[in-house]
């Protein structure tokens, strides 16, 4: 068997593949030690779903572990609304929409859709702000669609070692650069 994908890893690579590896060391540690603060808020925004209190409608399904066998990707849901058939992936606040997020969504897409639920409308909601951003399905939207599949394809052949980050400012970014090979090698 491949080596499984998390969802919550996609945006993660996109960042800076190392940053996932470093992630990893640190998971069992208090997240207050490692974390800085938008990190910290997002984990609040998915407190509500992670513990299947955002919503009490038996039409809602919230956090959810999924699995799509084609993709080798594993992860949670955010939010499937059964009655109006729509996933959404929450955050934080959104400012931008990263590809990142995207991925993350049509991740999810695909978990449900091998797991044969019926998905037909996509959004990305913006926890602070209280806004909504629909998201066009893969099949509709052929380039996104491509990124997404070059995605899974460089995290499975992707090789730690031989890895150089290009981009200083995601290195000034990261919470991880003082551990890094790659924080002072560019």
């Amino acid at each position: 068997m491949e080596q499984l994908i998390r969802i919550s890893n996609l945006n993660d690579f996109i960042f800076c593949p190392a940053s996932i590896y470093y992630h990893g060391m640190y998971e069992e540690l208090d997240r207050s030690v490692y974390q800085e603060i938008d990190q910290i808020r997002g984990t609040f925004v998915h407190e509500s779903v992670d513990k299947s209190t955002y919503s009490t409608r038996k039409d809602i399904l919230q956090g959810i572990e999924v699995f799509s066998e084609i993709y080798q990707i594993i992860g949670k849901i955010d939010i499937f609304d059964k009655k109006t058939r729509t996933l959404t992936e929450r955050k934080n606040k959104i400012t931008t929409i990263y590809d990142g997020y995207v991925f993350q969504l049509y991740a999810q897409y695909f978990c449900m859709i091998e797991q044969g639920f019926n998905v037909k409308y996509l959004r990305l909601y913006s926890y602070s702000d209280n806004k909504s951003y629909s998201i066009k399905l893969p099949e509709d939207d052929f380039e996104m669609f491509q990124k997404f599949n070059n995605l899974t394809i460089n995290i499975a052949n992707f090789d730690l070692i031989n890895f150089r980050q290009e981009n200083r400012e995601k290195c000034n970014r990261c919470i991880y650069a003082p551990l890094c090979v790659n924080g002072g090698e560019i």
